[in-house]
């Protein structure tokens, strides 16, 4: 028998630390096992006992990259709970704060952590050296405005500190807003040129089966507001989410592993998923992007996901200028809120995929219990699964190779990853 091992060691550029183990036998992937060592850390823990007005400040701690998905699945099902009454234009500027976050981590992760990826470079520093030093600076200039958008709105770009159950402490000035436009206008340009980038890229393909999953809205583009919907035809409402969906835990990981309840089987969430659930309400320039960076609706192909965040990056910048031309300030910026007791259900749409919140919560505002599902956990087993099925067919390449490729499919599922240069470390024995 021909054995051969790969053993990761450390696991970056996910949201946590872990390793992935795969053991070959005469060419069959025997184990493969992507496991998260991290400790826990506790924020469903800490927030037991503290007050719901609490809640906003301490959730968006729990990722640098997408603070507000935390925050805006706090506080719409806080408010739901609260039956709150938000004054006119919050929930606007609320979207147009979430705006920022999508184009703030798509950037980020198309043009520093995928694209050397697919051009064959280390790392973003190689690329720009190696040639694409505009496509690197455009890419840090275009996350730069997703930031200056966070900042305006929420008072600083990480862990944003104005949102608060029942609107914002603040209102932003419609000027400081407007003095954003120009750039908008530019990024509108530039993200057309990033998708005529990523078109001729040589790109694996693996269109394998799998239930795609993301929230949908008769209205529009479903960012904070919906109901479930899935490609194969579920629909379930937030507060049904731990019935459809369980989370169990498996021996090799800390973290839990997310699948339908009834079949066992697991999902698919982020960019792709929702363009392929929600793309009718696709803006005109995102329909551009679209087309020009060859991508072809329906397709299940994770590959795929790049592309869609291009597109949703053009969705994202059409409609922050919309929402900026019309934007006139909450007044007042926030609602009264008055506590009851009872159970706080919201899932919002972070850039990587659905973000799911419960609080059960005392008549006077104190939280009891808290649960949180953040979409990286929920896409674990179907990393694991998109992992066993691809690598079989790569299996004769050289080990540099078979690293980066098998980076590459699970960088497709999560933007919200650390400053490393790559995620593997392979250590590969043969017998």
């Amino acid at each position: 028998m021909t054995h051969r091992s790969v053993e990761v060691p450390v696991v970056g550029r996910v949201e946590g630390e872990g390793a992935l183990h795969i053991r070959i036998d005469d060419d069959v992937i025997t184990r493969l096992e992507l496991e998260i060592y991290e400790p826990p850390r506790f924020f469903e823990a800490f927030l037991r006992g503290r007050h719901f007005s609490e809640v906003p400040d301490i959730v968006p701690r729990i990722c640098g990259i997408c603070p507000v998905a935390y925050q805006m699945s706090a506080i719409y099902g806080l408010e739901e709970l609260f039956e709150v009454e938000l004054p006119a234009g919050v929930r606007e500027l609320r979207r147009l704060l979430y705006l920022g976050e999508w184009i703030e981590s798509h950037m980020l992760h198309v043009h520093l952590l995928a694209l050397p990826d697919y051009l064959g470079f280390d790392d973003a520093i190689q690329l720009a050296r190696g040639g694409f030093k505009d496509a690197v600076e455009r890419g840090l200039r275009l996350k730069r405005l997703g930031n200056d958008l966070m900042a305006a709105i929420g008072g600083r770009e990480i862990h944003p500190v104005s949102p608060r159950v029942g609107g914002f402490s603040k209102a932003v000035s419609p000027s400081t807003l407007r003095a954003l436009l120009p750039r908008i206008d530019d990024a509108l340009a530039e993200i057309l040129d990033v998708a005529d980038l990523i078109a001729p890229l040589e790109v694996p393909t693996f269109p394998r089966p799998a239930e795609l999953v993301a929230i949908s809205d008769p209205s529009g583009y479903a960012i904070t507001h919906g109901t479930m919907a899935s490609s194969e035809g579920r629909r379930w409402t937030f507060a049904e989410y731990e019935e459809v969906t369980t989370e169990i835990q498996v021996a090799h990981s800390n973290a839990l592993h997310s699948v339908f309840t009834d079949t066992d089987t697991p999902y698919f969430l982020g960019p792709l998923a929702r363009v392929m659930l929600n793309g009718e309400w696709l803006t005109p320039v995102a329909r551009e992007a679209a087309a020009r960076s060859g991508l072809q609706l329906p397709t299940l192909d994770p590959f795929a996901s790049m592309a869609a965040r291009v597109v949703e990056s053009a969705l994202a910048l059409e409609e922050a200028r919309r929402l900026i031309a019309d934007y006139e300030p909450p007044d007042p910026p926030a609602a009264p809120v008055r506590p009851r007791a009872g159970r706080a259900t919201w899932a919002t749409e972070a850039p990587r995929g659905t973000l799911y919140h419960r609080y059960d919560v005392a008549e006077d505002g104190t939280i009891i219990e808290a649960k949180i599902v953040p979409p990286t956990s929920q896409n674990l087993r179907h990393m694991e699964k998109d992992l066993a099925e691809f690598l079989p067919g790569v299996l004769d390449r050289p080990d540099d190779e078979l690293t980066r490729l098998a980076e590459m499919v699970v960088r497709n599922y999560d933007p919200c990853i650390s400053c490393a240069t790559h995620f593997l470390r392979l250590d590969i024995e043969r017998t």
